[in-house]
């Protein structure tokens, strides 16, 4: 009777532990400014969409702040079992200087890049887009962002964005002006609902000193297509020559793939007012049916607490961080960079300092010391036997409950670094069970939190694969032997500044020269 009490009892708590694990996967709308359990469309099938960038230069470390909360999401999801369809874009015309002022004006940041010092290495501003958009790419994977299921770009979707501006004339929302068409904001009561920005002479005043178009019917109306037979990127529409505004290109490319309506959509917290306000006001006026149910925002980022600014030296692009400091960067481990990215929860101001950063090159070299000694595994199996499982099985559980809770990455974070530090106590000792077990915990939390292993093969060509630098360095050791048993000691220190370069530190041992890759700093 005992036993069975026992095995009751033991069904009972696993039973609860099953019914924690469905919980709902919570998140704060910024719609409702509530936190709510994402309720799907689709049963188990998350739809998403979330901005992108601008692609008139290198993305920097807080549009990537942004692009990580949104792998978060894609990550938690997955983990709980859902299937996810995630769309995010690419801006390569369109995004106007001044759009953020409820876009009445500017010009074209695509166009203005080109006339840039950066800009001048292009003959033209299609080879401007796609140099950047590919460094977009490189630095995503570098940062071990899942690829999205879509990748739009603005430019491939005109045709699109032109028939969703017709049938918002079609539908009385819009008009057309003789520099533009715009759409009508007084046509959309519910203007204003997500950002707050409902009252009208407040509105008027944010865009008051930047109206230019006398034709417009209320200062708040914004662009849906700007006529310019003399811009670098145009095409042919029913209102002549031009280009598309830029509001107008993420519904319609999140329509085409996703669907009239989607059940979430992301991006930083600058976007809230126009752009997402708009998109809401264009994307209901076209469709009648509520546009996304669920609106995601991350908060800015800071550098040793100030705003980034080249003037002030804390501007870091992601190459400015990981590329080897013989070609200009810091020689940061990559994965130390997302680390710092989600320590601090996305909807709370987060201080990037070296102090963080540094904090997690040494936990990313814990993660690096424990994956060299047991491996990653190369399949999707997960086993978790023996003590040692049960406990890592449990942190991880804790872990994922964390990210479903807001995405709580500071919790899950917390999670990692205790079972890493369980794993380092009796790491000499691991059984071959307890060796498949942390490889398990290994690959259940980088799944998760994207901060162990590198899963993504395409590396950015100033970031060096480990295959050539350990041929490097081993080169390198050779060679400093060889100077060291000619007592040549000035050559000896040469090429050990030459590893430091490379993000190598060297031990004398007894053994020989041994080396470690270091995160920078």
């Amino acid at each position: 009777m005992a036993f069975v009490n026992r095995k009751i009892r033991c069904l009972r708590r696993s039973n609860l532990a099953s019914i924690a694990l469905e919980s709902d996967f919570k998140i704060y709308n910024t719609l409702s400014r509530e936190v709510e359990p994402i309720q799907t469309l689709k049963k188990g099938h998350l739809t998403f969409y979330s901005c992108g960038p601008t692609v008139y230069s290198y993305a920097h470390i807080g549009n990537f702040r942004s692009f990580v909360t949104a792998d978060l999401i894609l990550r938690t999801a997955r983990k709980m079992g859902w299937q996810v369809t995630y769309a995010t874009n690419i801006t390569d015309v369109g995004h106007l200087t001044e759009d953020d002022f409820s876009d009445p004006s500017g010009e074209d940041r695509m166009a203005k890049a080109l006339r840039s010092k950066e800009g001048e290495q292009f003959s033209n501003v299609w080879d401007l887009a796609r140099f950047y958009s590919g460094k977009l790419i490189e630095d995503w994977h570098i940062l071990n962002l899942v690829e999205p299921t879509i990748r739009p770009r603005a430019t491939e979707h005109i045709r699109e964005q032109i028939a969703a501006v017709q049938s918002l004339i079609d539908k009385g929302h819009a008009y057309e002006t003789s520099q533009g068409v715009y759409f009508s904001v007084t046509s959309f009561p519910s203007y204003g609902q997500l950002s707050g920005n409902t009252l009208e002479n407040e509105l008027e005043q944010t865009v008051r000193d930047v109206v230019v178009d006398s034709e417009k019917k209320d200062p708040r109306d914004f662009a849906l297509w700007k006529k310019d037979d003399k811009h670098l990127m145009q095409w042919y529409s029913p209102w002549g020559w031009g280009f598309p505004g830029w509001h107008i290109e993420c519904s319609a490319m999140a329509m085409a793939y996703l669907g009239d309506q989607i059940d979430l959509h992301a991006g930083g917290e600058d976007l809230i007012f126009p752009h997402h306000e708009c998109e809401i006001a264009q994307s209901e006026s076209l469709t009648g049916k509520p546009f996304a149910k669920y609106w995601v925002h991350t908060r800015f980022l800071q550098v040793e607490g100030e705003k980034m600014s080249k003037s002030l030296g804390n501007f870091f692009t992601v190459r400015d961080l990981v590329a080897p400091p013989g070609e200009g960067g810091k020689g940061i481990d990559p994965l130390a960079v997302r680390m710092t990215l989600l320590s601090g929860h996305y909807r709370k101001p987060f201080n990037f300092t070296i102090k963080t950063l540094k904090g997690n090159v040494k936990h990313r070299e814990r993660l690096a010391e424990i994956v060299t000694a047991v491996g990653y595994p190369s399949d999707d199996s997960r086993t978790y036997d023996g003590d040692l499982g049960s406990a890592l099985k449990s942190i991880f559980d804790r872990a994922l409950e964390a990210m479903k809770d807001d995405l709580n990455t500071p919790t899950a974070l917390a999670a990692l670094f205790g079972g890493t530090k369980m794993i380092q106590a009796k790491l000499a000792t691991l059984s071959q069970t307890e060796i498949t077990a942390t490889r398990s915990w290994l690959a259940d939390m980088n799944d998760l939190l994207g901060v162990v292993h590198v899963n993504n093969n395409v590396l950015a060509s100033n970031v060096k694969p480990d295959e050539d630098l350990n041929n490097a360095v081993e080169a390198l050791l050779i060679e400093r032997q060889q100077a060291r048993m000619d007592k040549n000691w000035g050559k000896a220190d040469e090429i050990r500044e030459a590893l430091t370069a490379l993000g190598v530190e060297v031990m004398d041992t007894a053994q020989g020269a041994k080396w470690k890759k270091i995160g920078g700093l």
